[in-house]
């Protein structure tokens, strides 16, 4: 909620909900840098990421900073190849510069003053001090790794230790490079006082270096002080329940992906009840994982209040019967 709000006051944070809207803005944009956050409202990583962006965008109003739901616009997610979320693009002038995948808020924070201050009227508003910097980028997420490379090239020994015990216990995380910012790397060490890499902060406190990880981790504390991953029967239980009437299938109700999924389309607007589709196409994690959830092998896949209903084949026999409707409404 908090990004509708921050919407509504500032003028360069909005979302689009079709590809028209969505190249009209960059069009209309020119040459200010442009951040584009594809996200989807079943992932809270999205919605912490929201946060981070409503900050970006109040710290440099020269940028434009679009919300884009990643599902419901599947020809502009297939065009840039967005197969997860949240993932964020960078245009200027209408052309990709450079793109961020995952949920790296102080990774997004860098790249935003780096770009933001080149190559646009009006630039960058003046970096702040690095006091205050330090004290952004340690609450950036809620759980931050100060560390050498990143999660998926870590550029020591120790911080690899340290990441493969954060993922190996299942715990959300952002990261932060310090070798790609030496101000960073030498102001954190007196901020923290703790003179090595890496370093994990949670709620903006400072926990320890590997050693302190490992000693949490063997004493059971680590989930505890962590916020953990979603799991993935997590991600198909809020998926599911998303709405009251909720159909998996390949593609969107505007642009069906397969013959199946548009009959079954059809066949629940002739009821004119309200009901969410989810693409999974976009999401093979959920497309593979759904089919053990739910014990059923393809797809379209209807849940009504978080129940599996079944594919095209029931959907039509409950037409036939005319039971469809009350089943929709949750009645039978």
């Amino acid at each position: 909620m908090r990004a509708r709000k921050g919407a509504a006051v500032m003028a360069n944070l909005v979302e689009a909900t079709s590809q028209k809207q969505f190249e009209e803005i960059l069009s209309k944009a020119g040459s200010r840098l442009t951040v584009v956050h594809f996200h989807a409202a079943w992932a809270p990583q999205c919605g912490q990421m929201n946060e981070v962006m409503e900050e970006l965008a109040k710290e440099h109003s020269s940028a434009i900073f679009l919300r884009l739901e990643a599902e419901a616009v599947p020809e502009v997610s297939e065009k840039y190849e967005i197969s997860s979320v949240p993932t964020f693009l960078f245009f200027r002038a209408g052309e990709k510069v450079e793109r961020l995948d995952g949920a790296h808020a102080a990774e997004l924070t860098a790249k935003v003053r780096r770009l933001a201050g080149s190559g646009g009227p009006g630039g960058a508003a003046e970096a702040p001090g690095l006091e205050e910097r330090l004290k952004k980028l340690v609450r950036a997420a809620p759980c931050m790794l100060f560390m050498k490379g990143s999660p998926q090239e870590p550029r020591c020994g120790f911080s690899r230790q340290l990441v493969g015990l954060l993922k190996e216990h299942h715990v959300t995380f952002s990261s932060f490079d310090i070798l790609q910012d030496e101000e960073v790397r030498q102001g954190l060490k007196t901020f923290s006082n703790w003179p090595t890499y890496p370093q994990l902060y949670v709620d903006g406190e400072l926990v320890g270096g590997l050693d302190i990880v490992k000693e949490l981790a063997a004493s059971g504390e680590l989930e505890n002080i962590c916020p953990k991953e979603v799991s993935l029967e997590q991600r198909l239980q809020a998926a599911i329940n998303r709405g009251p009437v909720m159909l998996f299938m390949k593609g969107t109700k505007e642009a069906p992906r397969c013959g199946f999924s548009r009959q079954i389309l059809e066949i629940l607007n002739g009821t004119g009840l309200d009901y969410d589709t989810f693409d999974i196409l976009q999401d093979e994690e959920v497309r593979q994982g759904l089919k053990t959830f739910s014990n059923w092998p393809t797809y379209p896949q209807l849940y009504v209040r978080g129940q599996l209903i079944g594919g095209l084949d029931i959907v039509k026999e409950l037409k036939e019967s005319g039971e469809l409707v009350s089943v929709l409404r949750g009645e039978s």
